[in-house]
């Protein structure tokens, strides 16, 4: 009997020429993605350990040539380094955990459709994605609330992305049904209670996204710092970096053509810019592995509908 109920056992059907051709160009093209991908990042990180020369000549397009850990050397010698990487952490953190708060709270709100007025906040907030004030405009508002030279300048003039809001908006309206929320506040759940318990619980994915794009904006975040802030102690890593490859390029300037010392001192600053992009983007490349996984489904199905 057994025998029998194995021998009627369906074949799997073998893949057709047409399958394993679709495979291999599908395999193809990925590969293509991820070299155009990751290769950039490989050829900075080359370029952060090699002779600046050698770069330029074209010899570090596989691997590095003329080892030297002398720009990183040179980066971590400025004190100011492990303080602008604590001031870039806490404003990031900080700044993420208020962006998406207020993302989300205010993404849930314009997703019910009984919200008065709901239409004409969306038009204005649309409104405010193509035209600004500008920075004067800015400046003044920051420095007369109170802001200026304060860890807030940098995390309350932007705190909502219209772009993220409409994402968690229309991730809401297609994922959160009418009928659980109502059935929530039907056993007595108060709206801020069923967003908490219920609503969030059910929004990772969204979360997700929205800590992707908040941190990355304001972990690469220098040039609010550089207006709004004239503390050096206040400096983000971006500035701080900016500010030790400014003062390498302007050593290396004042320097004439003839000078023994003018080729090594543009040699440490070419060196000092490629360590720099690598210092200032390990960060990111640790947390983004974290929540990959709910990045592509939040962003996919916060986009899908209008």
């Amino acid at each position: 009997m057994e025998t029998k109920r194995l021998v009627n056992r369906p074949k799997t059907k073998p893949a057709s020429i047409g399958d394993k051709t679709f495979d291999l160009v599908n395999c193809i093209i990925l590969v293509a993605v991820l070299f155009l991908t990751a290769y950039p990042l490989y050829y900075v990180l080359n370029a952060s350990v090699s002779d600046p020369f050698k770069v330029y000549a074209g010899e570090t397009m596989l691997y590095p040539v003329g080892f030297s850990w002398s720009g990183y050397g040179r980066i971590f010698q400025d004190p100011m380094i492990v303080k602008g990487y604590m001031n870039s952490m806490v404003y990031t953190i900080a700044g993420t955990i208020v962006s998406v708060l207020l993302t989300c709270v205010s993404g849930y709100a314009l997703s019910k459709r009984t919200l008065p007025g709901r239409r004409w906040i969306m038009i204005f907030l649309l409104f405010t994605m193509y035209f600004n004030g500008g920075l004067i405009p800015t400046y003044l508002t920051v420095r007369n609330v109170g802001l200026f030279n304060t860890m807030w300048a940098l995390i309350i003039p932007n705190a909502i992305s219209v772009y993220n809001l409409i994402i968690a908006r229309t991730f809401f309206e297609s994922n959160i049904p009418d009928s659980l929320t109502e059935a929530a506040s039907i056993d007595g759940s108060s709206n801020i209670g069923t967003m908490v318990r219920i609503v969030m619980p059910l929004s990772t994915p969204i979360i997700a996204v929205m800590i992707v794009f908040y941190a990355v904006g304001l972990w690469n975040n220098w040039f609010d710092a550089l207006i709004y802030t004239t503390k050096s102690n206040m400096a983000p890593l971006q500035l701080v970096l900016r500010s030790i490859l400014i003062k390498s390029q302007a050593s290396s300037d004042m320097m004439t053509g003839m000078d023994a010392n003018y080729a090594e001192k543009q040699k440490a600053t070419e060196m000092i810019k490629f360590a720099s992009i690598v210092v200032a983007s390990v960060p990111m490349l640790i947390v983004y592995p974290f929540v990959q996984k709910y990045f592509s489904k939040g962003i996919m199905i916060g986009a899908i509908k209008g």
